[in-house]
């Protein structure tokens, strides 16, 4: 459960330095309170979440040819789609979360949160030490 947490948490802060970043990315905007915001930013994350749980290893297995020709770099193609189709989901749901260009937006933000989960599961500890 801890773990859940975690990378919960870790998706949250990688989708808001995204949003921070990159003016295509809307995430929480439209809320008035920090509260609001807060909990926006934390159910778009859980959503994400559960995206790259399901879509993502289908999404992988259906790109391995690109990823092979593209050494990789079509890891970050896919993982934008991922984050369009969290998009999607929100929308319905009524959270503030919007891509405003697929290509560009996307794309550079599904760099951007690859770099800071990165970033943060170097610095979290890992899921053993979390067992103790």
């Amino acid at each position: 459960m801890t773990n859940f947490l975690i990378r919960t948490g870790v998706n949250a802060v990688a989708l808001w330095v995204a949003a921070w970043l990159i003016d295509g990315i809307v995430l929480a905007e439209d809320d008035t309170t920090f509260a609001s915001k807060f909990a926006t930013v934390i159910l778009v994350a859980l959503i994400f979440g559960v995206v790259n749980a399901i879509v993502k290893p289908i999404a992988k297995v259906l790109a391995f040819p690109a990823i092979v020709l593209t050494l990789g770099l079509f890891t970050f193609v896919v993982n934008a789609f991922l984050l369009q189709i969290t998009e999607w989901i929100s929308g319905p749901l009524g959270l503030s979360f919007e891509i405003t260009k697929f290509w560009w937006d996307a794309v550079i933000g599904a760099l951007v949160i690859t770099i800071v989960s990165m970033i943060l599961n170097w610095v979290l500890p890992e899921k053993e030490d979390l067992d103790r």
